[in-house]
């Protein structure tokens, strides 16, 4: 299968996924406790193995990054899209970088996603950070927290690394925070609040059914700003989703499609959509926070078995983006 097919044909998966569908909470969403990494690796990741081949989706707890680190994060990212739209559009997105609005259009729903994000992935900020003086300290923390992010993530893929047969330290260089080729991404991400007059409407999403294009997605979500439902991709065709209520300080994680391909399609993807609240439900806005490793532009990913010709994350990523952004790769 060459390239260009494989990602035309997730994208084909993708536009299939645009129904209202029904709810269960018969599936288990784990919440795995990583505390004690090293001395306890083996049998997390045995456990994050089982999750992730389930259904794709699991939560952990003991990882590390303080609330207050977490609750700080969540400020700084109100305070930047406080900032009027025309100072956002300063730093307009470009190569997974900078603001954009209204610009994610999902396959499934073929709208754009109800929502405005911020994205860093420190390689390509240049001209794209606020100055000092309109939003202070906000560079550096916001650095900072991103590698916290990354560091969590690396302890989660060497999980998947010992299970796959490479190498402890396999992904961690595959996604060098120091190389010129680094592109995971941290995303600060608006819903907006729900228009009153649209409340009742049906067919409204903050974010339409997708999978993510990356290796693996580190998600924060607010105490009380749900709407986050799973569907397993291997029980994409019953339509049956299940809800993934906030709770502070622990972090919710899906593998991307990145992994699967690298996992020789052992670890499915899991799509996830944000849908608008229900009448009954806050109908303020939503805040989250996502981190999303995804391999250097120059690491070939291929799996033990070799089921897919070699790609660069570069190249990868590229087609990926390029149909879901408007082509703002």
């Amino acid at each position: 299968m060459n390239t260009t097919n494989y990602a035309l044909g997730e994208l084909e998966k993708e536009s299939r996924m645009g129904g209202q569908g029904g709810e269960t909470a018969a599936r288990e969403v784990r919440t795995i406790d990583i505390s004690d990494f090293e001395r306890r690796m083996p049998e997390i990741a045995e456990q994050i193995w089982a999750a992730s081949v389930d259904i794709g989706f699991f939560q952990v707890s003991g990882h590390g990054i303080p609330l207050e680190d977490i609750r700080a994060a969540f400020a700084r990212a109100e305070q930047f899209f406080a900032l009027p739209p025309e100072a956002k559009a300063r730093w307009p997105l470009a190569r997974n970088a900078g603001w954009e609005h209204k610009a994610q259009i999902r396959p499934s729903t073929r709208t754009p996603d109800q929502k405005e994000s911020y994205q860093v992935t420190r390689t390509r900020m240049e001209g794209l950070w606020p100055a000092e003086d309109e939003l202070p300290g906000f560079r550096a923390a916001t650095l900072a927290f991103e590698r916290q992010c990354w560091e969590v993530a690396m302890r989660l893929l060497s999980c998947f690394a010992y299970k796959l047969g490479f190498a402890p330290d396999f992904f961690t260089r595959a996604h060098d925070p120091e190389a010129p080729s680094y592109q995971s991404t941290l995303r600060m991400l608006h819903y907006f609040a729900v228009d009153p007059a649209l409340k009742d409407e049906l067919g409204l999403w903050r974010a339409g059914a997708h999978t993510d294009f990356d290796c693996l997605t580190l998600l924060f979500q607010r105490a009380g700003q749900g709407g986050l439902q799973v569907l397993p991709g291997k029980e994409m065709e019953t339509q049956q989703w299940t809800p993934v209520e906030p709770v502070e300080g622990v972090i919710t994680c899906n593998i991307g499609d990145m992994l699967t391909r690298w996992s020789d399609d052992a670890l499915p993807s899991n799509f996830h959509r944000v849908r608008n609240p229900l009448p009954h439900e806050y109908q303020g806005a939503r805040y989250s926070l996502a981190f999303f490793a995804q391999a250097n532009e120059d690491a070939v990913i291929e799996g033990p078995a070799r089921k897919y010709p070699p790609i660069t994350g570069a190249e990868y990523l590229r087609q990926r983006i390029s149909a879901n952004f408007s082509n703002k790769y």
